[in-house]
């Protein structure tokens, strides 16, 4: 009895076709993410608005005078403390043992998170948006992606999500690609690197164009142009991004410390209300400019860099980074990209401030350079934000050479994250 063969196999898409397929997807969750942060900026701006203009005039006292930045941050740690311990989900896990891209959020938790990322971010609080907008945009992709395209992986609708994240923030999809490729290289999967980027980068351009167009970011420090590079620039360039590096390190050695001592406290309310109180002492004894994520401030530093010593600059680069450990082990939830900005670019003006023949953008690059170096661990999203404050190429070649010896101090040593026992990764 003759048997019938079987029939073969559907043949699998071509890689091009199967990228094709994943443009659509990737320009909506690319769109939806810059959105999402586009809504959370200017919700919290208009907070901000009111709690450090409106309201401060209304009772007749210094919007940024020490009494009003004391009482404003400790109100808002006792206000995030409360909705903490009080929303579905408690705003999400311990924002001291979470990164910048991780395993998604249940949804529910996601009403509570974005509320505590706003009155943070209003209210003073020395953190960014990046950790928890990107693990907002990531549940929420990851949600309603499976739903609509249950056939695609799983993974990702995570790195079109933290792309288009990114790519917003950054306003630039390089930004998105840079990150990820350090995150998909080290990951098995089939296909090339640019086949696994392809996707991402859409929605990486997809979200830095939204932003664009609809609120034209900007990292331009201005500052005067890097023209006659010298030789005694590389030893410049070596010693500032290495004492950026070891500046880093120490707010990296602090954080477990730090949460430790807030953990002891067992209730998050105390612990941050207490943060807030330390955040708006720091404030008081380095400025407002060291309160808030720093993006906004860095720009007032670099346009008007006379109107600080060098003393008076190491001190708000020493602040910011006491301020950015205390809040992100106390409990806030926010990032650590945009406040380790701030310390690098107030490092980079002290030392230009006591050397005046080492030129301002090298000076501020490089130390930026090796502080988010000590502080993310990522070298291309470092290299990268360090050359894009002062939009100057000539600069690139002094950067990767100040790269190494930071390089080599930070790698090996602990991160600025915990495991979920208070350990830090390494």
């Amino acid at each position: 009895m003759a048997t019938e063969s079987p029939s073969p196999a559907p043949a699998a898409p071509s890689p091009a076709l199967r990228l094709l397929t994943a443009i659509v997807p990737a320009l909506a969750v690319g769109v939806a993410s810059a959105l999402v942060l586009l809504g959370v900026s200017l919700l919290a701006e208009e907070l901000q608005d009111v709690l450090w203009e409106t309201l401060p005039d209304a009772l007749g006292v210094g919007g940024y005078s020490s009494l009003w930045m004391i009482v404003m941050l400790t109100a808002t740690g006792l206000a995030v403390g409360l909705v903490v311990r009080t929303v579905h989900g408690h705003a999400g896990p311990d924002p001291a043992t979470t990164g910048l891209v991780d395993t998604p959020m249940a949804p529910g938790v996601l009403p509570g998170l974005l509320l505590v990322t706003t009155l943070s971010l209003a209210g003073g609080v020395s953190l960014g948006p990046e950790n928890p907008i990107t693990a907002a945009n990531i549940a929420l992709a990851y949600w309603l992606g499976r739903r609509a395209l249950p056939g695609a992986p799983a993974e990702m609708w995570i790195f079109l999500a933290a792309a288009g994240t990114v790519g917003a923030l950054f306003g630039t999809p390089i930004a998105a690609a840079l990150i990820l490729t350090e995150n998909i290289a080290s990951r098995p999967g089939p296909g090339a690197l640019w086949d696994r980027l392809f996707a991402p980068l859409a929605a990486g351009a997809a979200g830095s164009l939204t932003m664009t167009l609809t609120a034209n970011p900007s990292f331009d420090l201005s500052l005067p142009a890097y023209t006659n590079p010298a030789w005694s620039d590389l030893l410049s360039s070596v010693v500032i991004a290495s004492a950026g590096a070891l500046l880093g390190l120490l707010a990296v050695y602090a954080f477990p410390v730090a949460h430790r001592l807030f953990e002891a406290l067992r209730y998050p309310v105390l612990a941050m209300t207490l943060g807030g109180l330390l955040l708006g002492l720091l404030g008081a004894l380095g400025g407002h400019l060291t309160l808030f994520k720093g993006l906004d401030e860095v720009k007032v530093l670099a346009a008007h860099p006379g109107d600080w010593t060098a003393g008076e600059f190491a001190v708000m680069a020493v602040v910011k980074t006491a301020a950015l450990v205390v809040a992100a082990t106390c409990g806030f939830r926010g990032g650590r990209i945009f406040p380790a900005v701030f310390v690098g670019v107030a490092l980079g003006l002290c030392a230009n401030a006591l050397v005046g023949s080492v030129p301002p953008a090298l000076a501020v690059s490089c130390a930026v350079l090796g502080v988010l170096l000590a502080v993310t661990r990522q070298g291309w999203l470092s290299l990268f934000t360090a050359a894009v404050l002062v939009s100057d190429t000539a600069v690139l070649p002094m950067l990767c050479i100040a790269s190494l010896p930071a390089w080599l101090l930070v790698t090996g040593r602990p991160q600025m994250q915990l495991r979920e026992d208070g350990t830090p990764l390494k």
